[in-house]
């Protein structure tokens, strides 16, 4: 499988990588043998980037993650995981976690932005992973701790990079303008973006995409099937968008460029998986999954070559932008719709 090196870095990430929030129960439950013969199809198949958080499953995705790769020699892999959320002792517990993952609630998030917060949730990182150091290090969903991440969390990873106990540092979010602003102000070397430059969506073109170009930063696409609308040949009833049920808008759009595949001999997850590599900045598209089965499904979609008259049509029709973004803003100024 291909590698792509994130600039400025030594860090390079086969061009599928591994997501894991599925292995850490998002949404439903599986067993530890099949999330860890996930894992093993995964590196059987070539793929070198695993990708994790203490947010899935309250630490459960990376427990799963190290135990599972701690045969693998450590040099053959790039591993990330991300801060912003720290694993404590639920005072209240007596059911089910609550934001998404099918875990007991014995165990709770804590938010926590601030450098002593990051260390903290570095070390506890590399316990539950079983490694003795991180490639990349993403702050976590920092939407409502802009303040917080910006005088905590990047000096304190900047600090850990220059050092050379981190491999890379970056954000991770499911917006583009925040990471704009990331890339802008301070000192990242790779995003990642989840759901904004899409088969189906591209925003991330107006403000993300010029900034990273101007500075030479890379990008780690997720989210690329829009959460479940783009995965199958058709959108499936009940199909979701952002986590939620579909708008009816979004459906026939779907549809649509299902229509289009068809006419050229492709699909429409083949090409939502194909779609991101044609901006040269994605250095890798990361795919969450939860059996060996859909990582096969998934290896073999992103090998499908799909052919450049669909990326014609889809142009001409105007359903992919193409359109030259804006100059990104200058750097410390202000973005429209984020507070300072």
């Amino acid at each position: 499988m291909q590698k792509r090196t994130i600039p400025g870095t030594a860090v390079a990430l086969t061009t599928l990588g591994f997501g894991g929030a599925p292995i850490g129960n998002l949404y439903q439950e599986i067993s530890d043998a099949d999330a860890i013969g996930a894992i093993e199809a995964a590196w059987e198949h070539g793929i070198r980037y695993f990708d994790t958080a203490p947010h899935y499953g309250l630490g459960l995705s990376e427990r799963r993650i190290g135990e599972a790769l701690r045969g693998q020699p450590r040099a053959d892999y790039v591993l990330s995981t991300k801060v912003g959320r720290l694993i404590r002792p639920n005072p209240s517990p007596g059911g089910r976690d609550t934001e998404g993952f099918d875990v007991s609630d014995e165990l709770m998030r804590v938010r926590d932005y601030s450098r002593d917060g990051v260390l903290r949730s570095i070390e506890e990182s590399l316990a539950r992973l079983g490694t003795d150091r991180l490639d990349i290090v993403y702050i976590h969903d920092p939407d409502d701790y802009w303040a917080e991440a910006l005088e905590g969390a990047v000096p304190a990873l900047s600090q850990l990079r220059d050092e050379g106990v981190i491999g890379a540092y970056g954000a991770g979010m499911n917006q583009s303008e925040m990471l704009h602003r990331f890339v802008t102000e301070t000192d990242v070397d790779v995003v990642m973006l989840a759901g904004r430059y899409t088969l189906l969506e591209q925003g991330a073109r107006q403000d993300l995409l010029p900034a990273c170009a101007r500075r030479g930063i890379g990008v780690v696409n997720v989210g690329v099937f829009n959460s479940g609308l783009l995965s199958t040949d058709r959108p499936a009833p009940g199909a979701t968008f952002n986590y939620a049920p579909a708008p009816a808008e979004l459906l026939e759009r779907a549809n649509l460029l299902a229509d289009i595949c068809e006419r050229h001999g492709t699909s429409l997850p083949a090409a939502a998986l194909a779609f991101p590599f044609r901006e040269p900045l994605v250095i890798s598209v990361a795919v969450g999954m939860r059996t060996a089965a859909e990582v096969g499904r998934n290896v073999a979609l992103a090998s499908r070559e799909v052919p450049q008259a669909l990326w014609d049509e889809l142009e001409e029709q105007g359903l992919i932008d193409t359109a030259p973004a804006p100059a990104p803003a200058p750097a410390g100024s202000p973005v429209e719709g984020v507070d300072r």
